[in-house]
């Protein structure tokens, strides 16, 4: 049984991993030069890969200490440092048995709340929320064990930005106050949402203000795409045909995750010695579609009707860049531009819109498509 080329875990091995050679080279050389680095990206285009496959090139994998965590889904200061916590003991502390009683008698202020394997007598992270009374203080005790390791430390910490949605104040000053002072380990921020990220990094009145090496991941290249899918298709005995690849990445916007996943189901699809043509695609695409229309109408449920119209209209023109217009608004039959301005706010907050080079456009070319469906 052959393995399906087009992976769709971040996790992708070399074999499978498609181009993003350039990217690539300079990630690996800020982290061998210490450096910490931003990477911005449109979502689901692969930067979440691009890190796993950097982390597991050898010049990484066999000299430095690496740590990956998702914060998207964190509310507060206290679950941030409970989940860089969880994830630093299980990826550090389990390295060695030093290395764990190295943490639990590092993080003083968790003292007493470790639990204990019963069959290895070794500590476990199984601290919960409420443990964690004085966060900030346990996130120093965090870095300073970081800072013993026996490598340097890379630390990616995906959706950064979602640190700004903290109730707490002043998150980003003591984070960049701890961060600064680190020599053994250094950081990778990532994002989806470039607006926010540039006012964190690139305005001179915030915290990390160039405090970072900046790394832009785009779409990957439609003709290098379609080389490694017919590629891929060939090691199998099978075929696909260009048209095919350009239909499905000119209709996602090329958008990584969704390319990856029509030729995924594609690839499955196609027999020994059979093509997969424009019409399997779409045949894919419309099953993918399906599959994620209560996803995408419960994704609306809290959307005014207001803000709703504005995001239709948004979809209905893919891309706009005079959004307070007279034209924009009277074509879309919209109540006023001071009332599109009040809705594009809202929906550029809920990242359901996205704002590039002064354009406004769905976040979700899914998304745009089942709406315009």
């Amino acid at each position: 049984m052959k393995t399906n080329p087009f992976v769709l875990s971040p996790a992708i091995p070399d074999e499978y991993f498609c181009d993003r050679q350039t990217e690539s080279a300079s990630l690996i050389k800020s982290f061998k030069n210490q450096e910490n680095v931003v990477l911005i990206s449109p979502r689901r285009v692969g930067k979440t890969g691009l890190i796993y496959h950097c982390f597991n090139q050898p010049e990484i994998h066999d000299n430095f200490i690496t740590v990956s965590i998702d914060i998207l889904h964190t509310t507060s200061f206290q679950e941030f440092v409970k989940e860089l916590g969880a994830a630093v003991f299980n990826t550090v502390a389990k390295r060695s048995e030093k290395l764990a009683k190295l943490f639990v008698t590092t993080l003083r202020s968790l003292s007493g709340s470790f639990g204990i394997d019963p069959t290895t007598y070794m500590p476990t992270f199984d601290i919960k929320l409420g443990q964690i009374n004085m966060p900030e203080y346990t996130l120093d005790e965090i870095f300073s064990y970081l800072e013993k390791a026996d490598k340097p430390c890379i630390v990616a910490i995906d959706e950064f930005q979602q640190i700004t949605k903290y109730q707490e104040k002043n998150i980003e000053a003591l984070l960049r106050g701890c961060i600064q002072k680190l020599v053994n380990t250094h950081f990778v921020f990532a994002s989806s949402e470039r607006r926010l990220m540039n006012e964190m990094f690139f305005s001179d009145k915030r915290p990390f203000f160039q405090s970072a090496t900046l790394l832009q991941l785009d779409s990957i290249d439609l003709q290098i795409y379609t080389a490694f899918a017919v590629k891929q298709f060939l090691l199998a005995e099978k075929s696909i045909e260009p048209e095919a690849v350009a239909w499905a990445y000119q209709t996602f916007d090329g958008t990584t995750m969704y390319v990856h996943k029509l030729l995924h189901d594609c690839y499955a699809d196609t027999q020994t010695g059979e093509t997969c043509d424009t019409t399997a695609m779409q045949y894919a695409a419309e099953q993918l579609i399906q599959q994620n229309a209560k996803r995408l109408q419960e994704l609306l449920a809290y959307v005014t009707e207001q803000q709703k119209e504005v995001l239709y209209a948004i979809a209905a023109d893919k891309y706009v860049s005079r959004i307070t217009s007279s034209d924009f608004v009277k074509r879309h039959h919209l109540k006023s531009a001071s009332a599109v301005q009040s809705a594009t706010k809202r929906l550029l907050d809920l990242d359901l819109i996205t704002e590039q080079h002064k354009s406004y456009s769905v976040s979700d070319p899914l998304l745009r498509i089942w709406i315009v469906r």
